[in-house]
């Protein structure tokens, strides 16, 4: 599309909907600098957090709150 037939479009806006054509664009140009800054995520690894992270032995063991629902 032209610049010529994109301001023509605009021309037919309503003045109270000019803050809407606004936001929409900036939400483009917010889209357009995200691409091109943005940088690949590195390739995640199994198993990286091993070891990391502990539980306790009883975790499933039923908790005593809840023996008169069971």
């Amino acid at each position: 599309m032209s610049y010529t037939a994109l301001e023509e479009k605009i021309k037919q806006i309503p003045e109270e909907y000019f803050a809407e054509v606004a936001n929409f664009l900036d939400l483009l140009q917010y889209k357009i600098r995200a691409e091109t800054k943005s940088e690949p995520k590195p390739k995640r690894q199994f198993g990286i957090l091993k070891g990391k992270i502990w539980m306790s032995d009883d975790f499933d063991a039923p908790l005593e709150d809840f023996k008169e629902y069971m």
